[in-house]
């Protein structure tokens, strides 16, 4: 049997490295079965061939197909966050309670003060790699 708290007492950064990583796996395969990718693939592409046109548009000064281009936009931008806040809501209480969990873990470690920061960096560059690992948009 592995003495867990020791191994956060000597090691922390090694700590929480790693159950960053494990939460953000966890995230990447709730995302990963709950949204639907097919739909966000294209509406990112469909968002990006709009945001070219506004760029172009607005180097042209019009103000008139910009404020439709924008209008086509916005409801995209909505229709994503609905396909992400499934997955967001059924992550949200496991992160809380983890995040609750780390705080006191690592109250009375060398990265007590920094701890969140370890988290976040990992976390990033986790997710990056999750995310391409399992394709999602």
């Amino acid at each position: 049997m592995v003495d867990y708290t020791l191994l956060i007492q000597e090691s922390p950064k090694i700590a929480i490295v790693v159950l960053a990583a494990l939460i953000t796996l966890f995230i990447t395969v709730v995302n990963y079965f709950i949204m639907d990718k097919e739909k966000m693939r294209e509406l990112k592409a469909k968002q990006k061939e709009l945001n070219v046109q506004m760029k172009k548009h607005q180097k042209e000064g019009n103000m008139e197909k910009l404020k439709e281009l924008n209008s086509e936009l916005m409801p995209m931008t909505m229709e994503m966050m609905k396909h992400s806040f499934k997955p967001m809501i059924i992550t949200f209480i496991p992160v809380i309670l983890f995040f609750s969990f780390i705080r006191s873990t690592f109250a009375e470690t060398a990265i007590a003060g920094t701890w969140f920061w370890w988290y976040l960096i990992t976390a990033i560059v986790s997710s990056i790699l999750f995310r391409k690992l399992f394709k999602l948009p």
